[in-house]
């Protein structure tokens, strides 16, 4: 029977690839560009209807 263990800190080749593959990840689900973009649209459009409501 076979004693070698498949674990992501087997040794430092593989230890490497696991970290890197976790930065990745962490950094997919950072804040959203288009999402930010979208928002800042809103806040303008809702600015100009209050400044043109109060003339």
């Amino acid at each position: 029977m076979s004693e070698y263990q498949n674990e992501p800190s087997g040794d430092t080749e593989q230890f490497r690839a696991f970290a890197r593959g976790g930065e990745a990840e962490s950094t997919a689900g950072g804040p959203n560009i288009a999402l930010i973009l979208v928002g800042l649209a809103a806040v303008v459009i809702v600015i100009a209807v209050v400044a043109y409501l109060a003339i």
